[in-house]
């Protein structure tokens, strides 16, 4: 059948509109990859680990990681931490523990966290004391390596390689650098020789984040987020394990004096970071106010979507905390000729707190939200203008 003149005319229209949709569709899907940073640098604990600590101790078992990925992933959580997050939002992949050897690919960076790290150079090992040897310092030397290691690669390489899970040498210059280290710092030793004990050191801490930041921003680094300390005076294992009267517990069941003192190390942290701040005018040094949006969660939990702030998710023993100092989250032990074993609830996405020692998923992506509306940063920082910003659902 053919047409007439004025239906070919209408029929030509209409496929011009759905050129000009498509058109409109990939350009925005283009932009939409559009980022200055093609990489994440990230030196942390296990707030922030994903999968270093179980590379070098494979052991990790039991319920963590069952909301996202549906099996034990490394994280010390029920699903993606901040650092994974922050990695969707930028469109780049979850980023490769530097410690795990097979099926890590390093084109968009390297994660140095490791479980129990610390800032400071911890005196013994993590079997004697529970702390990593993985400090911030031998994080900050793994890096060089890493980065002498691509240098290498690329000058004995000269025509490239499409097989190689190594980035390009300007990488460096690319990347974003976190840092969300210095609770264990904080809460290692604090049981023992209490809060007064605690700060004498804390100046030390601070030094040693800020020196880092120097030495990475020789290394070719120039955007920098410094993620201060958690309210860990709401966390369920400190409520438990620390010592303290019931007068020390504010109205909404957190530790006063603990509470204090984190806030305190983070006053200190930021002007630790603004002084380092004029040293490295081509720097963008930003201080990340997480306790904020922590302690509002721990605080106001329903306002936000959760349920239960100060009791955590995976646990044994029920009651306010669900927590038991010696039956930890996925464990089994026999206390008094009975079976105890800290398994998780069924609805990790109404909870705060994972473990009662680590943020949730839930926690973890409403942090996240915060960072990216850049209502966290100190001094304001334009990263929705340097990144066309994925959803992180």
């Amino acid at each position: 059948m053919s047409l007439s003149l004025s239906e070919i005319i209408v029929v030509f229209r209409q496929v011009v509109v759905v050129l000009l949709v498509t058109m409109v569709m990939l350009s925005r899907c283009s932009s939409g990859s559009k980022c200055e940073f093609k990489a994440i640098f990230n030196f942390g604990d296990s707030n922030s680990d994903t999968g270093g600590f179980w590379a070098a101790f494979p052991a990790q078992s039991g319920p963590f990681g069952m909301t996202y990925f549906k099996r034990p992933a490394g994280r010390a959580t029920d699903g993606r931490l901040i650092v994974d997050f922050l990695a969707q939002a930028l469109g780049l992949p979850f980023i490769s523990p530097y410690l795990q050897s097979i099926g890590s690919d390093f084109r968009h960076g390297a994660n140095y966290a490791t479980l129990a790290s610390t800032v400071l150079l911890p005196n013994t090992s993590l079997f004697v004391t529970g702390i990593s040897p993985f400090s911030l310092a031998i994080q900050l030397n793994q890096m060089k390596e890493f980065k002498a290691k691509v240098v290498e690669y690329h000058s004995g390489n000269k025509k490239g390689s499409t097989t190689t899970k190594l980035p390009s040498t300007d990488i460096f210059g690319k990347s974003l650098y976190t840092f969300y280290i210095g609770q264990n710092d904080f809460t290692s030793n604090l049981k023992a020789i209490g809060i007064e004990g605690v700060e004498q050191y804390l100046p030390k801490v601070v030094s040693q984040i800020a020196g880092t930041v120097k030495e990475l921003y020789g290394l070719g680094g120039r955007t920098f987020f410094v993620l201060n300390l958690a309210p860990i005076g709401c966390y369920p294992a400190f409520l438990v394990q620390l010592p303290h009267n019931t007068s020390d517990l504010d109205k909404f069941g957190c530790l006063t004096s603990y509470n204090k003192a984190v806030v305190d190390y983070n006053n200190m942290l930021k002007e630790a970071l603004s002084q380092t701040r004029r040293d490295l005018p081509n720097a963008s040094l930003i201080y990340v106010d997480t306790h904020a949006v922590l302690l509002e969660l721990f605080q106001h939990p329903t306002a936000h979507g959760l349920r239960y702030g100060t009791r955590a998710c995976c646990g044994y023993g029920g009651g306010t905390y669900n927590f038991h100092q010696v039956v930890y989250c996925g464990n089994t032990k026999v206390i008094n000729g009975t079976n105890m074993t800290a398994s998780a609830c069924e609805d990790p996405n109404n909870y705060v707190s994972w473990d009662g020692i680590h943020a949730s998923e839930a926690a973890n992506k409403l942090t996240t939200l915060a960072i990216l509306n850049g209502s966290l940063f100190d001094p304001p920082f334009p990263l929705h203008k340097l990144c066309d910003l994925h959803h992180i659902g």
